[in-house]
């Protein structure tokens, strides 16, 4: 039996037990989202498990992922052979890798985002590109269709896998940024390659400019990006800190309170993974206008609960009534949380 008789067979063994258990071509047709679906709650119970397990699932998913490039490339060469049931299959595995790795990414990016500022809207894109890769029609109308959107889609989720990971090998949130960019373009070095007779050399350097071009994009825009997985455990003003701990946590103050009190304290706790050494600052805020902008310790990573530190401000001037926030940024601005207060006449 030839490849196509076989291939032909089993399509048409495939049409009968449609036809007799028509529930299957529900299956078909959504099965991979609902599985994928499973897979992101499944992220979510191993993600809240604790960070100690986060480097071995980001380095299978990178492995995973870089797979996916050798996939998409071979993926051309099976279909100009006719070999259609293959096809499906990589084309499956390929879009199984898409949806993993970004439903995975998905609480991480969450834990760090700020939801009431500009870095939501990476996790914004984030969630729309994880959802674009679950549901099935959209995937086959969307990715399948146009071949540059699933490039496009193959190096944002490794730019946002290695920037969640290279901070575990204690590198800095900004550098793992721009790193990321670069290494995220080196590692689609295939796909520019122009034909056969395109050497790797050439693919390689055609890679190497993409990288630094989007380092050199990031650089600016690198306070719309979380800096995961940096994250706030606890963040809260009070009229007290004692043995870095607040003594009075407060979210509403009365102006005659503050000035009994002689000032108040910003509060937080910063989780970081072990090793990691990260410049921070406490920038004060009122009605949206900074008043003050102070450089602490470094934080150090792998402590039980986050890193804990504080500020405290005396001078709030003549009229301290109105909304306080501290935002907690790195060193090059990117933002890892807030904390908010209200102060009534």
């Amino acid at each position: 039996m030839t490849t196509a008789t076989w291939l032909d067979s089993l399509r048409d063994t495939w049409a009968g037990i449609t036809t007799r258990y028509p529930w299957l071509r529900w299956v078909e047709k959504w099965g991979i989202s609902v599985g994928s679906l499973v897979l992101g709650l499944l992220t979510l119970f191993i993600f809240r498990r604790g960070l100690e397990y986060f480097p071995w699932f980001v380095g299978y998913l990178i492995l995973l992922w870089l797979a996916g490039v050798v996939l998409a490339e071979a993926r051309q060469a099976l279909a100009a052979r006719g070999r259609r049931v293959v096809w499906l299959a990589v084309n499956y595995a390929i879009q199984s890798m898409f949806h993993g790795l970004l439903l995975f990414l998905l609480p991480i990016y969450y834990a760090s985002t700020t939801l009431a500022s500009r870095n939501v809207w990476f996790l914004i894109v984030l969630a729309t590109a994880a959802l674009l890769t679950t549901i099935d029609p959209w995937y086959r109308a969307v990715l399948r269709r146009f071949r540059w959107v699933e490039i496009v889609l193959f190096g944002f989720g490794l730019f946002a896998s290695l920037n969640a990971a290279f901070p575990l090998l204690r590198v800095r949130s900004t550098w793992a940024l721009l790193l990321s960019g670069i290494v995220s373009m080196l590692a689609l070095a295939p796909v520019f390659r122009r034909g056969p007779d395109s050497s790797w050399r050439d693919a390689l350097i055609r890679a190497g400019i993409w990288g630094a071009a989007v380092a050199l994009v990031l650089w600016p825009l690198r306070g719309w990006i979380p800096p995961v997985p940096l994250h706030l455990t606890r963040a809260t003003f009070t009229r007290s800190v004692v043995r870095l701990e607040p003594a009075e946590p407060v979210s509403t103050v009365t102006v005659d309170e503050l000035r009994t009190w002689g000032g108040i304290a910003a509060f937080t706790a910063v989780a970081a993974p072990a090793g990691l050494r990260e410049p921070i600052y406490h920038v004060w805020w009122k009605n949206g206008a900074e008043v003050a902008r102070i450089a602490l310790s470094p934080i150090r990573g792998g402590r039980p609960g986050g890193f804990r530190t504080y500020s405290r401000k005396a001078d709030l001037g003549q009229d301290p009534a109105g909304v306080w926030s501290v935002d907690v940024l790195t060193a090059h601005g990117q933002l890892i949380g807030r904390a908010r207060l209200v102060v009534t006449p």
